[in-house]
C-alpha cells in the first residue's frame, strides 16, 4: 500500500458514526500582542437584550472578546494562526466541553464548538427532526434529555461569552452511500441546515425550560460555517452555504497551506500533519489517529494508550512547528468530545494547546477569527502566500516577501550594484 493509500484509508474510515453525544466514531480573550501588532477587541454588550422567538435565542449586541483583524504591513511576518474545533459539542458526563473552556481560558485560546442540533432537542420530541431520506425522528447519534440540553445551554453560552464560536455539525450525522450526507442534494442540505438552526432556536419550547437563561446570540448571524459529518457532502453542501451566506467550510483535507475560497467560502479543512513512526502522513483528527492505531476498537490495548496519545501530540505540535518556522499557514485541528482509547487523545489536545497557545506570534483562534482576519487581508498577499509550499520559509525572509516590492538582487550577479574590491 503507498502512502497516498494509507492517508486514503485513514480519511475513509472516518466516515461511519458513533451513537454517542459527541458525534463520528464507527465508519484571546481581549487585546493580544501578536507579530501584526496590537488587537483590538469589541467592546462587550452593555444591558442589550433583545429575546428572539421563544426566547432560547437573544440579541446582546458584539461577542465580547472578539478582536478586529487589522491588515498585515508591508513586510510584516504573519502570525502563526491555530484552530482548535469540536466536532458535535455538547456537554455530557465526561464534562468535555467545560474542561476545554477552562483549557482556553488558561492559554489565551478561543476555540470552535461544532454544536449538534439534535443534541438541543429532547427524544420525545425526535419525531420533529425530517432527515433528508430518512423517516422523521431518525438520527445516528441520538437525541437528548433535558439535563443534557440544560447542560450544552450553559456551556453554550459561557463559551461565546469567551469569544469562541459556536457553529454546527448538523443533526442526524449520516454516513455512507445508503442516504448519508454524501447524497444529499443542494435542497437537502439546506432543510438540514434550517433544522439544525431551529432546534438551537426553539429548545425552550421543546423542553419546557421557560424561565432558564437565553443563549446570548443570534444564531441566524452567528452560525457562519460548518463541518460535515464523516467528511462527507461537501460539494452540495458548500453550494448551499454559500448560497445561505456561510463564510467558511472545514469538511476536507488539505495539506498545510495557506486557504483559498470555494464557492466563495474559506476552505479552511484539517491538514495532513507527521505521523511519528510511520512514512505517510496523519488527518488532523483524534478519530483517525484512533484508527490507525486501534482500527474500529475504541478501547483498544490499554498498554499503548500512552504511547498512542504521544503519537499523537507530537504530530499536532510537529506540524506546528513545520508551519511557525517555515510558511505560518493556519494549523487547523479537529476533534471530539470522546474518550476513546482511555481518553489519550484528549490528552494529546490538552499537551498541545499548551505547547503551542503561547509561544510569541501565536494566536489560538476560532474558526469565525480566522475567517475575519482572512478577509482583512490585501487578496495580492494572501496570493503570495499561498506561493509558500508546506514548511517553507520565504528565502530572503519575510520583510522581504511581503515588502510589496522586489527584493534586492545579490552581488555579484548582473544587474546588482558593483562590488567594490
Amino acid at each position: 500500500m503507498t502512502a497516498t493509500q494509507r492517508i486514503a484509508v485513514g480519511v475513509v474510515v472516518a466516515a461511519a458514526c458513533a451513537s454517542s453525544l459527541a458525534g463520528c466514531a464507527t465508519g484571546s480573550h481581549g487585546s493580544k500582542k501578536g507579530v501584526s501588532g496590537p488587537q483590538k477587541a469589541a467592546p462587550a454588550p452593555q444591558s442589550v437584550l433583545r429575546l428572539i422567538g421563544d426566547g432560547s435565542t437573544a440579541y446582546t449586541g458584539s461577542q465580547p472578546h472578539l478582536p478586529r483583524p487589522e491588515r498585515l504591513k508591508p513586510g510584516q511576518k504573519p502570525p502563526q494562526f491555530v484552530v482548535f474545533s469540536w466536532d458535535g459539542a455538547g456537554e455530557d458526563s465526561q464534562k468535555l466541553f467545560s474542561h476545554f473552556r477552562k483549557v482556553s481560558k488558561e492559554n489565551r485560546a478561543t476555540m470552535t464548538y461544532f454544536l449538534s442540533g439534535v443534541y438541543m432537542l429532547p427524544k420525545e420530541k425526535r419525531e420533529q427532526y425530517k432527515p433528508p431520506q430518512h423517516s422523521p425522528g431518525s438520527s445516528d447519534i441520538g437525541f437528548n434529555d433535558e439535563k443534557g440540553i440544560a447542560d450544552t445551554v450553559k456551556q453554550a453560552r459561557l463559551a461565546w461569552l469567551e469569544g469562541n464560536e459556536i457553529g454546527t455539525h448538523f443533526n442526524g450525522h449520516f454516513c455512507g452511500p445508503d442516504g448519508g450526507v454524501g447524497t444529499w442534494s443542494v435542497d437537502e442540505w439546506k432543510s438540514e441546515i434550517a433544522q439544525a438552526k431551529q432546534f438551537v432556536k426553539s429548545w425552550k419550547s421543546n423542553t419546557g425550560m421557560k424561565k432558564s437563561a437565553p443563549l446570548p446570540f443570534d444564531y441566524d448571524k452567528e452560525l457562519i460555517g460548518a463541518r460535515t459529518p464523516c467528511l462527507e457532502g461537501q460539494q452540495n453542501f458548500i453550494k448551499a452555504a454559500s448560497q445561505l451566506g456561510f463564510r467558511y467550510d472545514s469538511s476536507g483535507v488539505n495539506e498545510q497551506v495557506w486557504p483559498k475560497k470555494k464557492e466563495g467560502l474559506w476552505d479552511l479543512s484539517m491538514q495532513l500533519v507527521p505521523f511519528p513512526g510511520h512514512t505517510y502522513e496523519q488527518l488532523t483528527m483524534d478519530y483517525n489517529f484512533m484508527v490507525n492505531q486501534s482500527g474500529t476498537q475504541t478501547q483498544g490495548d490499554p498498554d499503548k494508550f500512552d504511547y498512542w496519545g504521544d503519537q499523537m501530540r507530537d504530530g499536532l505540535v510537529k506540524g506546528f512547528y513545520r508551519a511557525y518556522d517555515g510558511n505560518r499557514a493556519p494549523l487547523i485541528i479537529g476533534n471530539h468530545f470522546e474518550s476513546w482509547n482511555g481518553g489519550t487523545y484528549m490528552r494529546a489536545v490538552d499537551d498541545t494547546v499548551r505547547e503551542v497557545c503561547n509561544k510569541p506570534g501565536v494566536r489560538c483562534v476560532s474558526f469565525h477569527q480566522l475567517a475575519d482576519w482572512l478577509d482583512a487581508q490585501d487578496p495580492k498577499v494572501l496570493k503570495q502566500l499561498r506561493t509558500l509550499q508546506v514548511g517553507e520559509a520565504p528565502r530572503q525572509g519575510w520583510a522581504s516577501f511581503l515588502s510589496g516590492s522586489p527584493a534586492p538582487a545579490p552581488k555579484g550577479v548582473p544587474g546588482a550594484p558593483a562590488v567594490k574590491q
